[in-house]
């Protein structure tokens, strides 16, 4: 196993024999000079690797001896000791020392990881900073996730700033961003926008499926009672089932509403209204062949029949949309069912 150079050591302080360091890591302000392994580096970093290549041979071409250097700008002395810490963690696994680097350091190391092309290092900062992130921070981790290009950290902050934005509007980075960048205040706002246009379509769309799937619960239904009766009502001359249906809501209230039915002689009647369209869905979804025991299922199919030679074929009206979403929900309603009993019969 290699062993982790450790930070702010000098040349002959190493954890490692000083032979067996053939780099230098200089820090931005130059007071560190980490000893490495081009070899730990080059294979954590295909950037590193590539400037090291290149320096080596600079100093084979002028005749010089001694290591190579790397110099890491634009964080500090104890960030880019951690970066070099971590990346002898990714070869060797990770301990006490290298967990709280990244908890101290995880900013300044993303932006590392993402300048030299550490993909396992730069996913473990978004974890690190996204596991921490707060209404208070949100707002420059978010320009961070975008100067970095980390999907998941910038997925993290859009959500918080979605779940939370009355207490990221009265924070002092916000008042900033209004202050000194308003496109990327209009940005943030457009994302938050789009955001909830996509909840509230998801949110539309169930509750579309909740409908079909109860269209579709009663058909199921119609079709129980119209040919083996249920509780109170069922086909003539046979007697109502003993005891209700494992859909008992709907059966109970599509039973309700063909008692009324029955009785009713209002043309503007609501309740009748509803049991008309759901005998021509029934028809609509029929498909047996011969005599079927719902009433009026034959009167509707001729209708419908009809309808579709005058339109020439031509099925792309509301009906015919809702007759296939229902279709559709019955198949996934049959298949899960399927599948929830194939799984209690291996218990």
């Amino acid at each position: 196993m290699c062993e982790a150079p450790r930070a702010g050591c000098g040349d002959g302080d190493a954890t490692a024999p000083a032979a067996e360091f053939d780099v230098d890591v200089v820090t931005a302000g130059g007071r560190r000079r980490i000893p490495a392994h081009s070899s730990v580096l080059a294979s954590a970093s295909p950037v590193l690797g590539s400037i090291m290549q290149r320096r080596m041979q600079k100093n084979r071409d002028s005749g010089k001896a001694g290591r190579a250097v790397i110099r890491i700008r634009g964080v500090t002395d104890n960030a880019a000791a951690a970066f070099v810490r971590l990346l002898y963690a990714g070869r060797c696994g990770e301990g006490e020392e290298e967990s709280e680097d990244m908890e101290k350091y995880a900013m300044q190391v993303l932006v590392l990881a993402h300048a030299y092309q550490v993909p396992w290092l730069k996913r473990s900062c978004e974890g690190a900073i996204g596991a921490r992130l707060t209404a208070d921070s949100v707002v420059d981790v978010l320009q961070l996730a975008s100067l970095c290009d980390a999907p998941r950290l910038h997925l993290r902050c859009t959500r918080l700033l979605a779940k939370e934005f009355a207490a990221v509007e009265r924070t002092e980075a916000w008042q900033f961003l209004q202050e000194n960048d308003p496109w990327q205040e209009l940005d943030i706002l457009q994302r938050l926008h789009e955001a909830d246009l996509r909840r509230r379509r998801w949110r539309r769309k169930r509750a579309e499926q909740r409908v079909y799937m109860e269209l579709s619960e009663a058909m199921d239904c119609l079709d129980h009672i119209c040919t083996e009766g249920c509780t109170e009502v069922g086909p003539a001359g046979r007697a109502p089932a003993p005891s209700p249906c494992a859909l008992y809501a709907t059966c109970r209230g599509l039973q309700l509403l063909i008692r009324h039915f029955s009785k009713c002689h209002r043309k503007s009647c609501a309740l009748c209204q509803r049991m008309w369209q759901l005998l021509r869905l029934h028809a609509a979804l029929c498909d047996q062949p011969g005599r079927c025991n719902t009433p009026l299922c034959m009167q509707f199919k001729r209708k419908e029949q009809e309808k579709a030679a005058a339109k020439a074929g031509n099925d792309d009206d509301k009906w015919g949309l809702l007759v296939k979403k229902v279709k559709a929900a019955r198949v996934f309603s049959s298949l899960a069912s399927r599948k929830h009993m194939g799984s209690s019969s291996q218990y």
